[in-house]
């Protein structure tokens, strides 16, 4: 077998990895005068997401939506989707020890499982862990609540028809306290790698990186922290261990005896995977989640800035060698501005985080910041994220938005409530034609589709269509049809005595289809 038939199996087994299944196939030999194949797109048959502990807080109310889009054909049938406390799983015995017990000991087992079954099950390393939530069908959300402070991190998997396109959003409301506010998250993919632009480790700020750990062996993490100066000193964030399905929080104050404002978080694993994402706290603004920005580009959109929106920061870090001057922008509803606090290039030192004060940016028009490299700059790849504030005096409310990619097939968010939901669509280059489809509500109601253009350098910003005799919350499904690429964000706010909580998640591609190469020959018998 020659070296370019290795390429292409080694490239098959990979796309099989991720898929879940796909036979892989010997490719003819090489026909200069044939056209080559375009890869067909397939669903995925298995999605993993990772939920942490919501909140510390006893005044905690915590939902939990579950949805997958329908419409995707050709993931099989069946499936599930299910969402459980994190918790290790009980131990297999060996059969072998059953036929040394005697008719006495075999007979008290039988007892004890019949006690076990009758008992709800515990939390812990040493229960059988019961789903919390589970998904029975496409094109249907389904919710849970958990109230105070004993919310459990939460993991799950979906297989089949269930899986492309699955996603998870956790929204709880703290009344009072440093927490108070409405604090919302799409639940996360695990992984290797994450990059957290807007964190802190200042005196008024309480944050924490929430790792989890989905398999049954430990992971081992590395949390590195660079301010405006570089990397900040630490003794304790390399080697944190992450049991085998546990969370951990981090409080990154104490990983650090320097105060910064504007950190950026760098969390990696030396073994296994997690998920990761900071909880943010501070002393006059509540709190919310911070994602992972989008993967380090040249170019990025930071979408869903609401029009009433009175402090916005943007948090931007370099990781490479190079330096980045980059040009800021703001895409609102009229066209694309440069700022007058951005008139000057933004200046991002390779190894540093830099930060720039945009005020109220907005206007009373929700927009987005584009980022670029600034003219004649070099094409710097770069993380971002913003710190956005509502509201005046002590009734603020703050949350963060990352960076996000285009949505380039489909993207999903779940907890979309009847009131207080804002959907923004940023086309930052040509215009675009864009599909919006709210789901059936969790507990009725009839889906709606909505089609929106979005002007080549705009952001619109619209209420999103509610279901048709809608009951409980409901999904939004964005789908380009045409034109330029797409970054979508969803606003959530509440008014909670005289504050303007909210809440802001971006919508990246949901990545249910995979690309995998055509083939013929099936060698998934071979070994």
């Amino acid at each position: 077998m020659n070296r370019t038939t290795l390429s292409l199996i080694a490239v098959a087994t990979a796309l099989a990895a991720v898929t879940g299944f796909a036979a892989v196939s010997a490719p003819d030999p090489v026909d200069s005068t044939a056209t080559a194949k375009a890869p067909a797109r397939l669903p995925v048959e298995r999605s993993s997401l990772l939920c942490p502990a919501p909140s510390t807080s006893e005044l905690a109310e915590t939902v939990y939506t579950s949805f997958t889009p329908a419409g995707t054909t050709g993931a099989g049938t069946g499936g599930a989707a299910e969402l459980a406390p994190s918790a290790a799983p009980l131990t297999d015995t060996d059969p072998a020890d059953d036929e040394k017990k005697t008719d006495e000991d075999k007979a008290k087992d039988d007892e004890a499982k019949d006690d076990e079954a009758k008992a709800p099950a515990a939390d812990g390393a040493d229960a059988k862990v019961k789903p919390f939530l589970a998904l029975k069908e496409p094109g249907k959300p389904v919710s849970g609540t958990k109230k105070g402070a004993d919310a459990p991190a939460l993991v799950g998997a979906a297989t089949g028809p269930l899986a492309p396109g699955w996603t998870a959003q956790q929204t709880t409301t703290v009344t009072a306290g440093d927490s108070r506010g409405l604090l919302g998250m799409t639940c996360t993919a695990p992984g290797t790698d994450f990059w957290f632009p807007g964190a802190s480790t200042d005196k008024s700020r309480q944050d924490y990186v929430h790792l989890t750990n989905p398999d049954d062996t430990a992971a081992v993490a590395d949390i590195a922290l660079f301010g405006k100066e570089g990397t900040l000193k630490s003794d304790t964030g390399e080697g944190i261990p992450v049991p085998a399905r546990s969370s951990v929080p981090v409080l990154l104050s104490t990983l650090t005896g320097e105060a910064e404002p504007n950190v950026t978080v760098h969390v990696s694993t030396r073994t296994g995977r997690v998920g990761a994402v900071v909880n943010a706290t501070e002393e006059k603004t509540g709190g919310d989640w911070l994602a992972a920005s989008a993967d380090a580009a040249p170019r990025a959109v930071l979408p869903g800035i609401p029009g009433d929106a009175t402090s916005v920061r943007l948090v931007v870090f370099a990781p490479g060698e190079d330096d980045a001057e980059l040009k800021v922008q703001l895409a609102g509803k009229s066209g694309t501005i440069v700022p007058s606090s951005a008139a000057e290039p933004l200046n991002v030192k390779s190894g540093m985080t830099a930060s720039l004060d945009l005020g109220d940016v907005t206007k009373g028009e929700a927009g987005a910041v584009r980022i670029g490299p600034a003219e004649g700059g070099r094409e710097t790849p770069v993380v971002a994220a913003l710190r956005v504030v509502r509201g005046k005096g002590d009734d603020r409310e703050v949350a963060f938005i990352p960076a996000t990619g285009p949505v380039t097939e489909r993207a999903t968010v779940a907890d979309n409530r009847a009131k207080g939901s804002t959907l923004t669509l940023t086309a930052p280059e040509k215009s675009a034609k864009v599909k919006v489809t709210a789901s059936a509500g969790s507990g009725g109601g009839e889906q709606v589709v909505k089609t929106y253009t979005v002007k080549g350098g705009t952001t619109l910003a619209v209420t999103p269509p509610v279901p048709a005799g809608l009951k409980g919350s409901y999904a939004l499904t964005v789908e380009p049809e045409s034109g330029g690429p797409v970054h979508a964000a969803r606003a959530l706010a509440v008014t909670q005595d005289g504050v303007p909580m909210f809440t802001v998640q971006t919508l990246p591609d949901d990545r249910g289809m995979v690309s995998v190469p055509a083939t013929k020959e099936d060698l998934s018998v071979l070994k």
